[in-house]
């Protein structure tokens, strides 16, 4: 998965340091990374130095920084291009690839949050923990994290593959949605599933997690079997298939990059017997 850099290491915490020549410098345009189509990210020293003085530390990988501007680039670095997020789903590069799609996310969060949603004054960040402080009447913000679930939706040797209705992928995926205020992972699992496709289910059960910074989503994989009838029941609105497939049919995952295309593969590889240990899984 797009997550799954070792033997790098990629560290979150927020501990800023004065930027070296040779740590990265990701930009942003909406929807777009400033990047070359190999993944090399700008460095540090490639930036003029008034945009030296205002990058915003985000994270590191091993002995890396990384770095964002808030505001638009006086003067951009040469030889790279504003490259949509989409293509960081086959990039070659795991570890430019992780790192541009979280900090994408970060800056995102930073951008969608300069004034207060209290009292409209300015934010500013923290300089011990990640977050933006209002001074004026104390309002304290976070990054936000949304949390969603990926389900399998298992009988025998098929399960529900689903397509989404309205968007640009046009792949085979897993059932998935959204946790809404008050529910549990397990309601939602039960939810999303009546809703898109008018299934019940019983016997869920967690597979693995994954960060999406694409959507600053947090997914929880889970299978489940389906109780009852197994009369598929489309949500027009969101789906534009939904069908049974056997495990021997499910396309393979060519990305690599996905909780739902792991999942997916896991099913095609062994079929109910899923729940053998993820180290058998992964080999």
């Amino acid at each position: 998965m797009i997550q799954d850099i070792a033997p790098h290491h990629f560290d979150n915490q927020y501990h800023p340091r004065p930027p070296k020549t040779d740590d990265g410098v990701l930009l942003y345009r909406k929807g777009r990374v400033y990047i070359q189509e190999d993944g090399h990210i700008p460095a540090v020293r490639e930036l003029c130095g008034e945009d030296r003085d205002r990058l915003q530390y985000l994270f590191s990988i091993d002995e890396r920084a990384y770095y964002t501007l808030l505001q638009e680039a006086k003067q951009l670095p040469a030889g790279y291009a504003f490259l949509a997020l989409n293509v960081l789903r086959t990039l070659r590069d795991r570890v430019a690839a992780m790192a541009a799609v979280s900090g994408h996310q970060l800056w995102n969060w930073y951008q969608t949050h300069l004034f207060c949603g209290s009292c409209g004054r300015s934010m500013r960040a923290d300089e011990k923990e990640r977050m933006l402080r209002c001074d004026h009447c104390g309002n304290m913000v976070y990054p936000k994290i949304v949390p969603a679930v990926i389900v399998g939706v298992i009988h025998e040797d098929e399960i529900v593959l689903t397509r989404y209705a309205g968007r640009s992928y046009r792949k085979d995926a897993l059932i998935a949605g959204f946790c809404e205020i008050g529910e549990t992972l397990e309601d939602t699992v039960r939810r999303e599933v009546m809703e898109e496709v008018g299934l019940q289910v019983r016997n869920i059960r967690y597979y693995k997690s994954q960060p999406w910074s694409f959507t600053d989503t947090l997914l929880a994989g889970f299978f489940c079997e389906v109780s009852g009838d197994r009369q598929i029941v489309m949500d027009l609105d969101e789906l534009s298939m939904a069908r049974w497939v056997h495990r021997r049919d499910i396309p393979s995952d060519a990305e690599g990059i996905s909780l739902t295309g792991e999942m997916m593969s896991v099913f095609k590889k062994y079929g109910h017997l899923w729940q053998r240990s993820l180290t058998d899984m992964v080999k």
